[in-house]
């Protein structure tokens, strides 16, 4: 293999990130979904051609373990008949790279001179892939069969020919077809992106050179890791949190980590964690390699691009069976409550080793949600589908950061008023930050948000799940806890509903949604808050006068 010089090597670094980054704009521009044009809700990258992660566009943090997965488990299914043209579709939980049936990859091999050398691929949350519920996510499933169609590593093009049979199937068991197929063909669009631009490089620097950069930049990422090594406690780290319920009124469930921590290798043992629920909050297996590969990057190298050769040191433990390593056929359409959960008990775990870098707990859920119903002028279905923002954890010297997704969410977005009115049938009537209690401290958590919708159509059916809904995020080093997330109904006879993971709740005319997302925890002794904090609080509007004098014994008034 010609080696390639260093200059050379960094060019084609730097391209390779590139082409990651090209072919996240691409999807995002040609998407029919606003859970993808809008809330960036997908993972996109270019891989070798044994399915090792090269490079990633900015996206969901959680699919970082993903897109390989899914390279794999072509190649495990297809071996060597595998021609260009190629496009698979998966999304299978239990295998592939999956999470949930909604989070739908594509992949595609990449070939010079009939020699197979690259893949690109992307994960993309499809708004509808069927099931017994709109928006094909369901807080009340007993198992996957309700969630929608599976796709078990399939051809959808076949040598650049569409199966058009199984378009024709998928089309039939969506309830918005034009949506997910334009999702499907935005999908392939942006693959196709990363096939030129890396094909653009061969043509210039040559096979040889290329695969030897790409080596060398797998190389250069676990070298970086490793020497940030030294910057790490050392030793043996542990923790436990919990999930209320399961969506079927089972619970809680907890998740435990044992996390070693050595000179080269950083172990995470989620053995004795809660076996598999019957609800649809459970884990795959991809998902927490994700979450443990989200939280090392963070307290390892943040900022730096993610490559196969930065994840070397980890080593993920839990044995099959779990909450976090759900197996068939159970539902895992809220899988995100326990992924999130993983990696904020390693944040809890080393937090007060690594102060500089972690915080104390945060919102703690996606906080997703699903608001169905049909548009009073049209008829017309439509399907609100949304992460919500929340409060951040206090750090040792710092406030915790107000009306920001979940850390695993990553670079994910709003769904901009403007639009959510223009597509559904709904009136925001409010979005800011709301004045519930929680979160006191030296340093004080950031602040959750209240977002309301007025129900404009006749009905309309609103699901959600919401983690946190009874444990409220925890504090550090003496602390308050946040608070809980939250949704509920004002009926226009004057009742109210409250709930945090409940499934297809009924929603009339005239009806306020209120959805409520919980504050950060809490750093230090409240006792040590300056009084100039608390004053400034009180001005911003994130303290009510009653809250400083009940929360913080030093402010009289």
């Amino acid at each position: 293999m010609h080696a390639a010089n260093l200059f050379t090597r960094e060019i084609i670094k730097n391209a390779l990130v590139a082409i990651g980054e090209e072919m996240f704009i691409a999807l995002k521009r040609t998407s029919m979904s606003p859970i993808i044009y809008e809330a960036l809700d997908y993972g996109i990258g270019v891989t070798d051609a044994r399915g090792q992660l090269i490079s990633q566009g900015n996206g969901i943090p959680g699919f970082i373990g993903t897109l390989d997965g899914a390279v794999r488990s072509v190649l495990d299914k297809f071996g060597d008949d595998i021609r260009p043209g190629d496009v698979f579709i998966t999304n299978d939980p239990y295998g592939g790279g999956g999470t949930h049936l909604s989070d739908v990859s594509l992949i595609m091999p990449v070939f010079h001179d009939g020699r197979l050398l690259a893949w690109t691929a992307n994960k993309a949350h499809w708004t509808e892939v069927g099931g017994k519920d709109p928006g094909s996510f369901s807080s009340d499933a007993s198992e996957i069969y309700q969630e929608g169609l599976q796709f078990p590593t399939v051809r959808i093009y076949d040598g650049g020919r569409i199966n058009q049979a199984l378009v024709d199937v998928l089309a039939a068991n969506v309830r918005l077809p034009e949506m997910t197929l334009g999702d499907l063909h935005a999908g392939t669009a942006a693959l196709r992106v990363g096939e030129r631009r890396l094909l653009a490089i061969v043509a210039k620097y040559g096979v040889a050179t290329t695969l030897d950069a790409i080596e060398q930049l797998l190389d250069h990422g676990e070298a970086m890791v490793l020497e940030a090594f030294k910057g790490l406690p050392k030793g043996v780290f542990e923790a436990d949190d919990v999930i209320d319920e399961d969506g079927l009124g089972n619970g809680p469930f907890h998740i435990k980590v044992r996390l070693e921590i050595s000179d080269t290798r950083f172990v995470a043992d989620f053995s004795g964690s809660s076996l598999q629920a019957p609800g649809p909050i459970n884990n795959t297996l991809a998902g927490l390699h994700s979450a443990v590969r989200e939280v090392f990057m963070g307290v390892v190298r943040p900022g730096i691009p993610a490559n196969a050769g930065c994840f070397r040191p980890i080593e993920v433990i839990c044995p099959p069976g779990t909450i976090c390593t759900a197996q068939r056929p159970a539902p895992v359409s809220a899988y995100f409550e326990s992924m999130v959960t993983a990696a904020d008990v390693i944040r809890r775990a080393l937090a007060e080793a690594l102060p500089d870098r972690l915080i104390a707990g945060q919102i703690g859920s996606v906080c997703s949600m699903v608001l169905n119903g049909h548009r009073a002028d049209s008829g017309e279905e439509y399907l609100l589908v949304q992460p919500l923002v929340g409060g951040w954890g206090a750090g040792h010297d710092k406030d915790g950061e107000s009306g920001q997704f979940c850390v695993g969410n990553g670079e994910t977005s709003n769904i901009p008023v403007e639009i959510t009115e223009r597509c559904y049938d709904v009136l925001v009537e409010r979005y800011g930050f709301h004045q519930d209690a929680g979160g006191a401290g030296r340093q004080r958590g950031g602040r959750g948000v209240a977002l309301e919708y007025r129900i404009l159509s006749s009905k309309a059916w609103i699901s959600t799940f919401f983690g946190r809904g009874q444990t409220a995020p925890w504090g550090m080093a003496g602390g308050g806890e946040g608070s809980c997330n939250y949704a509920e109904v004002l009926r226009s006879d004057g009742s109210r509903q409250r709930f945090s993971r409940a499934n297809r709740v009924e929603l009339r005319q005239g009806d306020l949604l209120r959805l409520v997302t919980a504050n950060g925890g809490g750093w230090g002794a409240a006792e040590e808050r300056s009084l100039e904090a608390i004053r400034a609080d009180l001005k911003a509007g994130y303290l009510t006068p009653e809250q400083a004098r009940r929360d913080y014994p030093q402010f009289a008034g």
